[in-house]
C-alpha cells in the first residue's frame, strides 16, 4: 500500500490514504502531519481531517503535530493493531498462563488481543469449559471438540473485537470459574488500569466471578497510567509477564509482597 502511495501522488482516493496511514502507524506507531502532507501531496487541513475520521473511529490518537497508535490515558489502540505487536512476548506469557490450567477447569478470559493468544491453546488442556466476552476466543474455541464454550453476548464493540454492557456483566454475575485471566493495558505502582468503562466493568465482573485470578501484562506497560482503576493488584493470585519491568516499578511489587512471574525466565 505505501509504495502505491508513493507512486500514485495526487491521485490517491481518501480511504487509501487512510489506509496507507494506517500502515504507517502500524510500522513507526506515530507520525507527523507534516511528514504526511508532503508524502501524500495535499494540504495539512486534509490530513487533519484525515486524523480527525482515524480518530472518531478509534484507530488512533492525535497528538501534537501528528498522531499516534500507542495507549494514552483514555486511548487503547484498535485490536487490529495490537494482535500484531509483540507476538513473541504474547506467546511466552501465553505459555506460563496455560501452566495454570489442568483439564477439567472452569475458565474465564476477558478481551484483548493477549487473551486471544492464551485462548488458541486452550485445546491442548481439554476437556474445558471456557467462558468468554472476546470475539477471537470465540472464534477459535467454537469448533473445538472437548471445550464447553460459553460465549458471553452483550453489545459488540469493533474496537476491542468483544461483547460489553450490562447483557455481559450480568451474565458474568450468574456464572463462577476456578479461574480468570484478566489483561491490562497499565500498571502504576499497587493498581492495574484501563481506559474504557465499559471494559473495566467486564474485566471486574469476571474477577469477582473467579476463585483465582491471573493478569497478564506486557512490562512495558508497568510505569503508566490510564483513566480507570481496574483492581489493585493484591486483587491478582498471580502476575504474568514477559520481561522484567523496570527496576522502580519492580521494586513496587516487590514492597507489596506480590508475585510475578517472568514468563520463559527458569531462574
Amino acid at each position: 500500500m505505501l509504495e502505491a502511495i508513493k507512486a500514485g501522488g495526487n491521485l490517491v482516493k481518501r480511504e487509501d490514504r487512510k489506509q496507507a496511514i494506517m500502515d504507517l502507524l502500524v510500522e513507526q506507531h506515530m507520525v507527523d502531519l507534516d511528514d504526511l502532507a508532503e508524502r501524500f501531496a495535499v494540504s495539512k487541513m486534509t490530513i487533519h481531517r484525515d486524523l480527525d475520521d482515524l480518530e472518531a473511529e478509534g484507530l488512533l490518537r492525535k497528538i501534537r503535530g501528528g498522531a499516534t497508535i500507542d495507549a494514552g490515558t483514555q486511548f487503547e489502540s484498535d485490536f487490529r493493531f495490537r494482535a500484531r505487536q509483540e507476538g513473541s512476548a504474547k506467546a511466552r506469557m501465553a505459555r506460563a498462563a496455560l501452566d495454570l490450567v489442568e483439564p477439567g477447569m472452569t475458565l474465564m478470559i476477558n478481551d484483548g488481543s493477549m487473551a486471544a493468544v492464551l485462548g488458541a491453546l486452550l485445546p491442548e488442556k481439554r476437556p474445558l469449559t471456557v467462558i468468554s466476552n472476546n470475539a477471537a476466543v470465540i472464534d477459535a474455541l467454537r469448533a473445538e471438540h472437548g471445550i464447553t464454550l460459553i460465549a458471553l453476548g452483550g453489545v459488540y464493540s469493533y474496537k476491542f473485537n468483544g461483547f460489553f454492557g450490562v447483557v455481559t456483566e450480568e451474565s458474568l454475575a450468574r456464572l463462577r470459574a476456578d479461574i480468570a485471566f484478566i489483561s491490562a493495558p497499565a500498571v502504576q505502582g499497587s493498581r492495574a488500569f484501563h481506559m474504557d468503562d465499559n471494559v473495566v466493568r467486564a474485566k471486574r465482573a469476571m474477577i469477582a466471578a473467579a476463585a483465582k485470578t491471573c493478569l497478564l501484562v506486557n512490562h512495558q506497560r508497568f510505569g503508566r497510567q490510564a483513566l480507570h482503576v481496574l483492581a489493585e493488584l493484591a486483587d491478582f493470585d498471580i502476575i504474568i509477564t514477559d520481561a522484567p519491568p523496570e527496576p522502580e516499578a519492580r521494586a513496587a511489587l516487590d514492597r507489596a509482597e506480590l508475585h510475578l512471574c517472568i514468563a520463559g525466565d527458569t531462574a
